[in-house]
C-alpha cells in the first residue's frame, strides 16, 4: 500500500472509531422522552471520550500508523486534538446543567450519585493532565515525572469515564453495547501495559553498547552505538530514534535524537548531541560500554522520502545532525546530485562537524555557506541570520527545482520558511523538521 493510500486508510479508520459511539446511540433500544440538548451533550461526551482513548494509540509510536505522516505530525495532532476532546467532554455536563438547572446537584460530589462522582473524577484527572502539560516548565516538573503523571492521569480519566458510562446505563443498556465499552477501556489499559512493560521487556534482548563518545565543536558530542546480539537498525537518512542510556529499558528517561551517521551503516549508529539540557549535558561523561536501548527509526524528514534532482539543506546549530546523515549517506552511495548547504551558528569555533563537511565537499557536488551570528572581524563570509538576501546570494540559478530541507531552532525555521514562500518556492518542495517531540 503506497503512502497516500495508507494515510487515507488510517484517517478513515480513525474517524470511524471516533464516531462509533454516535452510531451505537442510534441503535435501539434508546431512552425515550429526552430533549435534543440532552442527547447532544451525551453525543459530545461519547465522542470526546473516544477521542481521549484514541490518544493512547497516537502516542504508541506504531510505525505503520505514523509512517504516512511522520511522527512529529502525529504528536502535534495529539496535542491539539486532545484539547478538543477535553472541551467536548466538558461540554457534556455544561449542556446538561444549562438544559435543566436542577441537575446542578450532580456536580456536587456529596449530592450526586456514584455515576456522577466517577464523571467528576474523570474530569478532574483530565483537568490536572491539561494544566500539568501546559505549565510543566513553570511547575518545574521534570520530563520523566511529567510523563509518568501524564500516563497515570490518562488511564484514570478513561477508567472513571467508563465507570460513569456503565453506571449511568442509558446507552449501555444491552449486554453487547456494554461489552463494547468494557472492551474499549480494557484495550486502552492493555496498550499502556504493552508500551511500559512488554515492549521494554523485549528491548532487553535487542540492545546496544556505547562504542565511542567523541567530542565535537560547539558543546556537541557524537555518541556511537554498536549492536549487541542483533544485526543493527535500518533507517532512512534524516530519521531519529528515542534513546535510553540506563541499565534497564524500563526507565522513563528517554530522548529523541536524529541519526548523524550514514543510513548505509546499520551496524554502527551515530547521534550528534548538543548539550542543551540535563540529559544531553551528561552525554560527554557516558562511559564506553554503557548499555543503550533504541526505539526507532521514526520520522518523515528524509531525502529518501522526497527524491529530487538536487537539494538545498538549511541548518541551524544542532539542526546539522540530520543533514549530516543526508550528506554521509549520499557520499556512501556516490550520489552525484548537487547540494547547497546553509549552516548558521554562533561563531566559527561553534560550527560542529565543520571538518567533516570539508571532507564531504571533496566527495560530493556540495557547496557550503556558513552564516555566523558573532564572527571575528576577519570573517569574510555571511553574517547574522539566514535571510532572504543571504539565500538570494547563494541559491543556485539552474532551471530545475530543488527540494529544501530545513532543521534548526523554531524561529530560524519560521523565518527561512517565510523567505522561501516569498520567493515562490512551492510548498511541496519545503520540508521542515520540528524536532520538539517531548
Amino acid at each position: 500500500m503506497n503512502r497516500v493510500m495508507s494515510g487515507f486508510f488510517w484517517i478513515s479508520l480513525y474517524l470511524l472509531v471516533v464516531l462509533v459511539p454516535v452510531f451505537l446511540m442510534l441503535i435501539p433500544p434508546a431512552p425515550s422522552g429526552r430533549s435534543f440538548w440532552l442527547e447532544l451533550s451525551v453525543a459530545l461526551g461519547f465522542v470526546g471520550l473516544t477521542q481521549i482513548a484514541m490518544q493512547f494509540v497516537l502516542i504508541a509510536r506504531f510505525k505503520r500508523v505514523t509512517a504516512p505522516y511522520g511522527i512529529d505530525i502525529i504528536l502535534q495532532y495529539h496535542r491539539q486534538i486532545a484539547m478538543v476532546a477535553v472541551c467536548l467532554v466538558l461540554a457534556h455536563p455544561l449542556i446538561i446543567v444549562i438544559d435543566n438547572p436542577s441537575r446542578l446537584k450532580l456536580l456536587n460530589p456529596l449530592g450526586g450519585n456514584w455515576a456522577s462522582r466517577c464523571a467528576l473524577l474523570s474530569v478532574l484527572a483530565l483537568a490536572v493532565l491539561v494544566v500539568s502539560s501546559q505549565f510543566r516548565e513553570r511547575f518545574k516538573l521534570s520530563y520523566e515525572r511529567w510523563r509518568l503523571l501524564h500516563m497515570l492521569l490518562g488511564v484514570a480519566a478513561i477508567v472513571f469515564a467508563q465507570l460513569h458510562v456503565s453506571m449511568a446505563g442509558l446507552y449501555t443498556n444491552t449486554p453487547w453495547k456494554h461489552a463494547i465499552w468494557v472492551v474499549t477501556s480494557a484495550a486502552m489499559v492493555a496498550l499502556v501495559i504493552y508500551l511500559r512493560v512488554l515492549r521494554p521487556a523485549w528491548q532487553r534482548n535487542y540492545h546496544w553498547r556505547v562504542a565511542e563518545v567523541r567530542p565535537e565543536r560547539g558543546d556537541t558530542h557524537s555518541l556511537v552505538l554498536e549492536p549487541v546480539g542483533n544485526h543493527g537498525m535500518r533507517f532512512a537518512p534524516g530519521q531519529f530514534a528515542w534513546l535510553k542510556l540506563r541499565g534497564t529499558p524500563f526507565t522513563l528517561e528517554e530522548h529523541p535524537f536524529s541519526f548523524s551517521s550514514s543510513a548505509e551503516r546499520t551496524d554502527r549508529l551515530e547521534f550528534g548531541i548538543k548539550a542543551l539540557g540535563d540529559f544531553s549535558g551528561r552525554i560527554g561523561d557516558v562511559p564506553k560500554g554503557t548499555r543503550a536501548f533504541l526505539d526507532g527509526p521514526h520520522g518523515a524528514f528524509s531525502i529518501d522520502r522526497y527524491p529530487a534532482v538536487g537539494y538545498v539543506f538549511i541548518a541551524g546549530g544542532v539542526g546539522i545532525t540530520p543533514v549530516l546523515s543526508f550528506l554521509r549517506t549520499m557520499a556512501d552511495r556516490k550520489d552525484p546530485r548537487p547540494v547547497t548547504l546553509f549552516y548558521a551558528d554562533k561563531d566559527w569555533d561553534s560550527v560542529a562537524f565543520r571538518e567533516d563537511l570539508a571532507e564531504l565537499e571533496k566527495q560530493l557536488d556540495l557547496h557550503c555557506v556558513y552564516v555566523l551570528k558573532k564572527p571575528t572581524e576577519d570573517w569574510d563570509g555571511e553574517r547574522g541570520n539566514i535571510t532572504g538576501e543571504v539565500l538570494d546570494r547563494h541559491l543556485p540559478k539552474e532551471k530545475f527545482a530543488r527540494f529544501f530541507f530545513i532543521c534548526g531552532p523554531p524561529p530560524m525555521m519560521a523565518a527561512v520558511h517565510e523567505a522561501l514562500q516569498e520567493r515562490k518556492v512551492p510548498e511541496a518542495h519545503i520540508h521542515l523538521e520540528k524536532f520538539n517531540l517531548v
